[in-house]
């Protein structure tokens, strides 16, 4: 399993052209439950008492069919639990890990699970609220799936590689989970329900404060609840603690519960918790038992396995290396392919820059030839217009010129002739006025004569007698 984890990797190229893919869908307020996920969990009733605002119900899709149900958590960017039903699971497996575009951007048009590398740059805030292939990039850990692809037939196994599946866990404890899980489930879990009966699952995590790249959150432990949907139902609870890879506690699923959120409640009627055999439940914690020790659970699926087990372990020792060698091999030959495909799209973002910048600048050039073009020949027929225009008014103004010039000219002779003719008019029509103007100056010297005259002798008569009164004495009056 882990060389076919592994070596799937150099088709991650590839498979991603390819159509088809996992398809999931955010389940909105106003639905149920999970939706057509519901049928995931005991009588189609989710778990209780995950409220908080930042949990996100998804039902998880491939081809358009419901493959199993997940609660997310947008702020430990990580699954809390991940709900599915066993089914016979197929022997190979193809890794290739897809985002949920609508946790991040509820807007978009996207209504599936694609390629993280299709939506970069496309989705508004892609890893606002999950976590991405770049956040797991050098950080020590692997993407860890809640619920296992090995425990899934084919279709199913190829929906859990989401990353709305996956937690933070270190590559020894991965293994040790999926390992561990795998044989609790296959050699526990399974031999006591029978087929026509449903064995549900609930594979979940416990955030804890440490986040990776301070932004995904490691989870405290991992958890199994178990549930065989029968007349004589049973459940069963499994925790592993993050800091101890080999621990796998057995316990009730109220046991679990209260190590979970306050009000919790995993299933419906604990599924049958308080009813189920003590007998069966004995044999199933007897298994669980084993298979903690080490012990291999004798099966008649597994007994074939435990025959061939020596073998298989001869020749894992002596493929090892080879296997070690092909990996670095694959490892080599997918950064090459990377580097070659980031140095194309450099080359190809270059060539294409400069090649849009001619053309740029070429048609601003081009507009602008047109521009100029435009305005001269639109210009072209004012000009004409207005040297008609001005051409016709300076030929008014010399034909002005040379009116006021002649007008000038005869205006000369003219009055002349006209003052010379009325000359005698005026000089025959002066003579009346002018004798009488003599009359009157005769009669008025003559009437001055005669006032000159009288005013003089009466100046002598007053002298005299001025004289006679004082030098004549007083006669009489008579006298």
């Amino acid at each position: 399993r882990e060389w076919t984890m592994k070596t799937s990797i150099v088709f991650l190229l590839c498979i991603s052209v390819f159509p088809g893919f996992s398809q999931g869908r955010v389940v909105g307020e106003d639905e149920t439950g999970f939706a057509e996920c519901n049928v995931f969990f005991p009588g189609q009733v989710p778990p209780e008492g995950f409220t908080e605002p930042f949990h996100v119900k998804i039902c998880q899709q491939y081809n358009k069919e419901p493959r199993f149900a997940t609660l997310y958590s947008t702020k430990d960017k990580i699954p809390l639990y991940s709900a599915f039903k066993y089914t016979k699971p197929a022997q190979n497996e193809e890794e290739s890990w897809l985002v949920e575009p609508q946790i991040d951007d509820p807007e978009n048009d996207l209504h599936e699970m694609v390629h993280e590398a299709d939506v970069i740059g496309t989705v508004a805030s892609l890893g606002a609220n999950q976590a991405l292939t770049s956040d797991y990039v050098g950080s020590g850990y692997e993407r860890g799936l809640l619920n296992p692809s090995l425990l899934n037939e084919e279709d199913f196994q190829m929906a859990t590689y989401t990353l709305t599946n996956a937690v933070p866990l270190s590559p020894s404890l991965s293994k040790s989970w999926h390992r561990d899980i795998g044989r609790v489930v296959e050699q526990a879990l399974v031999p006591h329900c029978s087929k026509k009966d449903h064995l549900y699952l609930l594979a979940g995590a416990i955030p804890s404060s440490v986040r990776v790249k301070g932004k995904v959150s490691v989870p405290e432990s991992l958890w199994l609840a178990a549930c065989c949907d029968a007349p004589e139902g049973w459940s069963l609870g499994l925790v592993k603690k993050m800091n101890d890879e080999n621990s796998l506690a057995d316990l009730t699923v109220g046991e679990l519960e209260k190590q979970l959120l306050a009000g919790v409640h995993l299933f419906k009627g604990s599924c049958g918790e308080d009813n189920q055999s003590q007998e069966k439940t004995e044999a199933i914690l007897q298994a669980v038992s084993q298979i903690r020790s080490g012990e291999q659970v004798e099966t008649s699926d597994n007994q074939e396995a435990k025959d061939s087990g020596l073998v298989r372990k001869v020749a894992g020792i002596i493929a090892t290396p080879f296997i070690k060698l092909l990996e670095l091999l694959i490892y080599v030959f997918v950064e090459l392919v990377k580097f070659v495909f980031y140095f194309l799209w450099l080359v190809i973002k270059r060539v294409g820059g400069a090649v849009l910048d001619g053309v740029y600048s070429l048609w601003n050039g081009v507009v602008s030839y047109l521009k100029a073009i435009s305005m001269v020949l639109i210009s072209i027929p004012y000009d004409v217009g207005r040297v008609i225009v001005n051409i016709f008014l300076g030929f008014v103004e010399i034909v002005q010129d040379v009116a006021s010039l002649t007008y000038r000219i005869l205006s000369i002779p003219v009055g002349f002739v006209l003052h010379l003719a009325a000359f005698p008019y005026h000089s025959i029509c002066a003579i009346p006025s002018v004798l009488k103007d003599m009359a009157t100056g005769i009669g008025g010297t003559f009437s001055l004569v005669i006032d000159a005259t009288a005013a003089l002798l009466h100046g002598f008569y007053y002298l005299a007698g001025h004289i006679v009164k004082r030098f004549v004495p007083k006669g009489s009056s008579d006298d």
